[in-house]
């Protein structure tokens, strides 16, 4: 569009100083140009920069003397704060207010809003000193944060009506902005929804993560599968995010340890590197609260860049110490197959912890004034770990209070205890992470010798606890919770595992190294044998202790290791899996040694999802409905008001309108299918989705499986058979495979081959169809589950820790097939067994069906030998998927076997997908199994999570501003 003329400046300054007063009595301020004046209750407005323009003066109304008790921003004062941020917050040329441009001063004229709650919020909690929770998380998945932030400041009709004015549409100009790439899956999305609540609650609760540069990757799909490319999300900016260069910190690696005369420890040396804090508030529904989620950049000072080597024209280790420092953000998840990988993912984890620490330790410091009291710490300061990632904040807050603060270690060690907890995602062994002792003693020597100490202490609560006199249970116990794996005992309890034998004969040389050759250490255990010279007769032999080898046996062929997890549980004080089910898997399985020790520690947060974003923003047409029916909008807050739902499930005019909000939903999701994939789909037909991390033990292998199936079957039959016996389907796929994950990526690639045979078929027509969504991210999702109808969540049981979207899912009336995994268990109880459609095995039994497939008495279902000879037939294409198929073969090894159960589950999966087809003729039956799937939602609210984290865990309470 064409240029406009500006004449924001002043009303710019309005729309702050109304802004700022309604949150401060006392004072505030007026943007005037590029100056600032302080007033107090009235004022009047002068512009600076372009006084010769006042078009809105007159529409904007504003007087000298006017009250601001009840100001509330309108579309005029809006319209002019963006048109001042288009001319003197520039990040595109002035000649044009196209739509890039208009994102930006739209986004710009929010956040002027959100600093000014966020400072208020900010100065609150400092000078009432409150007690803070800090959320360390390596993903914060936000998605876009326009419609999320001026919905949260009750300003949408408002901005869209300026926008109107403005010659734009709400809705294009939010779609101008990418998604934040910070995250990849459910851990990310949870941090994200945990910091709505907080804020939406006003919990004073600060997150903490990464600026990566390029996220994790942009995901194209192409003729070979998935194609990874570095995402873009800051290539123009980010005009939420406020760069705080006053806020920085040194973060060390490398380098050694060295003790002074009086003992004390200082690490020096090595590799110095700087992180920055990047500020991006998170505003709370209906609320002032607007908390931070502070992210860190990583760079190194400028005299690190060698001028001379420049010179003389070796540019590359000229800047090595920058690159080096800069690529610790670069993205998420660096591949770790490589040495140079792993290394820095563990500078990542490092950065993360050490920075937040010693913001932590600073704030804390702060609010203490003259006098601080290291003890008092924990009833100050809450940390919460989200996942292993941030495990490296035991030992540097240990570090921090020893080191630096002069702390003795019996109170830095019960210190941190009392300040730091633990949330586990996952059962899967390699999830649980396990460092290289070798590779953590180089990068950072002083944490491994506060790792042994902390070892050694767990250790000793471990004999404490079982005595010595049964060494076998005392050795199990050992081997299992140790935090150093396949490392030699500490001197201090080495002792109890060297069992003497007296013997009256002397040992022979070839006995010496014969048990020399039967100890499988790493480093040989030296016992001196004690020889009692005895003064008598000389046919008395003497008698000697001859060593045995030690109980705790060491093997040369496994590395030594740092078991995260186990240090997350021995350093913490709590311990919460993240639903029902798998927080019995942690006490009974995962951790069941550590909750035989300490049952205290461990609790059950399931998961929840905020309604604002995941219904409010996302699903406008069935937000009103649900605020007609329930009576009010309070159910945006306490969603137990979505259970009002349940008595109205019959209505005829409820079931209609819902009826009606769905399809309107699912024309937005065909269009977007059609601009993203090229397919034109039905919207007559049943949406079923599965949107989530490419990952076997997520199984959209079966997912596929039961589609290549139901194709075949089709094809077998006439036309008029197939239109009798299936009901119309839209298959939609949507997750990224990680990178270096193979097998992933073939599930990826097998997806797109059946979906480009069966889309193009015409015996089929839109019978069936099967859609890849490239790139899935949350813009993605807020679009396709509004429109969904069956959502796919089908985990192998027990593997799942929670899900949230299959949360989201129920919330926007979305029927759930899935197995008793993760939060099903607890969705299915809410929402009705009738309405959830059941299948598979249940937890309590895969380990015996894996023993039994490996013992070769596991027998295919005929339908599960049939789909993959049909697969094998290239019907699919050339792409050999011998590979594939074969993982699903065999009763061992590696990537074989099945390990996940596909072929065990699919006759049940495609049984269960037969009663999903009967459900869905029956359309009243279907309308009213949704409406309760919604109704039956309301204990999934990530609102309910955050309660229990703040009393349970965190020992926090809202603080409400005036």
């Amino acid at each position: 569009m064409a240029s406009l003329p500006f004449s924001a400046t002043s009303f710019h300054s309005t729309f702050i100083g109304f802004n700022y007063k309604a949150r401060n009595p006392d004072f505030f301020f007026i943007r005037n140009g590029s100056s600032f004046a302080f007033s107090r209750r009235k004022f009047s407005v002068k512009s600076v920069a372009s006084d010769q323009k006042q078009d809105l003066k007159d529409e904007a109304q504003i007087t000298e003397g006017a009250s601001l008790d009840t100001f509330v921003p309108d579309s005029a004062s809006i319209a002019s704060s963006i048109k001042y941020h288009a001319e003197f917050t520039p990040s595109f040329s002035p000649d044009h207010f196209k739509l890039p441009k208009a994102f930006f001063a739209t986004a710009e004229s929010v956040r002027d809003s959100l600093i000014i709650n966020w400072n208020a919020t900010y100065d609150y909690y400092e000078k009432n000193n409150v007690k803070q929770a800090y959320y360390l998380s390596m993903e914060f998945l936000q998605g876009r944060a326009l419609l999320n932030a001026i919905g949260n400041l009750e300003l949408t009709g408002a901005y869209a009506e300026a926008l109107k004015k403005l010659g734009h549409n709400l809705e294009d100009i939010a779609r101008e902005e990418p998604d934040a790439a910070l995250g990849n899956g459910g851990l990310g999305r949870l941090a994200s929804c945990f910091l709505d609540s907080l804020a939406t609650l006003n919990y004073p609760a600060w997150g903490y993560g990464l600026r990566y540069k390029y996220g994790l990757f942009k995901q194209h799909i192409t003729k070979d599968g998935q194609e990874e490319v570095a995402e873009s999300w800051l290539e123009m900016g980010n005009p939420w995010e406020l760069v705080r260069n006053d806020v920085s910190y040194p973060v060390k690696f490398y380098g050694e340890v060295v003790s002074s005369p009086d003992g004390v420890k200082e690490w020096v040396g090595g590799e110095d590197i700087t992180a920055v804090a990047y500020d991006v508030p998170i505003p709370g529904y209906k609320t002032k609260t607007t908390i931070n989620l502070r992210l860190w950049s990583t760079k190194v000072a400028p005299e690190k860049f060698d001028l001379s080597a420049f010179n003389a024209g070796d540019h590359a280790k000229a800047y090595s110490a920058m690159k080096n420092a800069e690529k610790i953000c670069y993205i998420l998840y660096p591949g770790d197959e490589s040495l140079e990988g792993k290394t820095l993912r563990l500078k990542q984890q490092y950065t993360l912890c050490s920075a937040s620490l010693q913001d932590i330790i600073a704030r804390y410091e702060r609010r203490s004034g003259e006098s601080v009291i290291w003890e008092n710490l924990p009833d100050k300061v809450a940390v919460q770990m989200n996942d292993t990632h941030p495990t490296l904040c035991i030992p540097e807050l240990i570090r921090i209070l020893i080191d630096v603060k002069g702390l003795s270690w019996e109170q830095a060690w019960n210190i941190t205890q009392r300040t730091v907890a633990y949330t586990n995602h996952t059962v899967l062994p390699e999830a649980l992470e396990k460092w290289s002792l070798e590779l953590m003693q180089e990068l950072l020597p002083r944490h491994v010798e506060l790792i042994r100490m902390i070892d050694e202490e767990l250790i000793q609560t471990i004999i404490d606890e079982y005595g010595t006199e049964d060494l076998d249970l005392l050795q199990e116990k050992l081997k299992q919770m140790r935090i150093l794996d396949n490392i030699e005992l500490p001197e201090s309890v080495a002792d109890l595992f060297v069992e003497p034998e007296k013997s009256s004969v002397e040992p022979t040389v070839e006995a010496v190294e014969s048990t020399e050759e039967d100890d499988v250490s790493d480093e040989e255990t030296e016992v001196t044998a004690e020889e009692d010279q005895l003064e008598e007769e000389e046919d008395v032999e003497e008698e000697s202790e001859v060593p045995l080898p030690p109980i705790i046996e060491l093997s040369p062929k496994l590395p030594k290791m740092v078991r995260m997890a186990n240090l997350c549980v021995a350093g913490g004080h709590a311990v919460n899996g993240v639903a029902e089910i798998h927080s019995e898997i942690v006490k009974n399985e995962v951790f069941n040694d550590f909750y035989q020790l300490w049952p205290e520690k461990f609790q059950n947060k399931t998961n929840g999802v905020t309604p604002r974003r995941w219904i409010r923003f996302c699903n406008p047409d069935l937000s009103k409905i649900i605020t007609k029916w329930t009576g009010s909008e309070d159910w945006v807050v306490n969603t137990e008001n979505l259970a009002t739902l349940r008595k109205f499930a019959d209505n005829e005019d409820l079931q209609s309108e819902w009826r009606e909000a769905k399809r309107r939903n699912k024309v937005k999701v065909a269009s977007f299918l059609r601009e993203k994939t090229g397919y034109i789909v039905n919207p007559d037909s049943m949406f079923d989705v599965q949107i989530k991390r490419i990952h076997e033990y997520k199984r959209q292998l079966l997912n596929i499986l039961g589609i290549v199936y139901r194709y075949k079957k089709m094809k077998e039959m006439s036309h008029e058979e197939r239109t009798e016996n299936f009901v119309p389907r839209v298959c939609i796929f949507g997750g990224k495979a990680f990178a270096t994950y193979v097998q992933a990526k073939r599930i990826v690639k097998f997806i797109t081959d059946v979906g480009n045979t069966v889309n193009h078929d015409p015996e089929i027509g839109d019978l069936l169809k099967v859609v890849f969504v490239p790139d899935y991210n949350v813009s993605v999702a807020e679009i396709l589950i509004p429109g969904s109808e069956l959502s796919q969540h089908i985990s192998t049981a027990g593997m799942e820790a929670s899900g949230t979207s299959n949360m989201k899912f129920a919330m926007n009336g979305c029927i759930l097939i899935g197995t008793l995994d993760g939060a099903n268990v607890e969705i299915r109880q809410e929402v009705g067994e009738d309405n959830f459609f059941l299948f598979g095995a249940e937890a309590h039994e895969i380990a015996g069906l894996r023993k039994e497939r490996a013992e070769g008495k596991f027998v295919p279902d005929p339908r599960f030998e049939e789909v993959k000879a049909y697969v094998r037939s290239g019907v699919f294409g050339s792409y050999n998927y011998d590979e594939l198929m074969g993982s699903l073969e065999g009763n061992e090894g590696y990537g074989r076997a099945d390990y996940f159960l596909v072929g065990k589950d699919f006759p049940g999966y495609i049984e269960c997908q037969e009663k999903v087809d009967e459900a869905y003729r029956d359309q009243k039956r279907w309308t009213k199994m949704s409406i309760l799937n919604t109704a039956g939602s309301y204990k999934f609210s990530s609102d309910r999570t955050i309660h229990e984290y703040a009393r349970d865990i965190w020992g926090i309470d809202p603080v409400v501003l005036p």
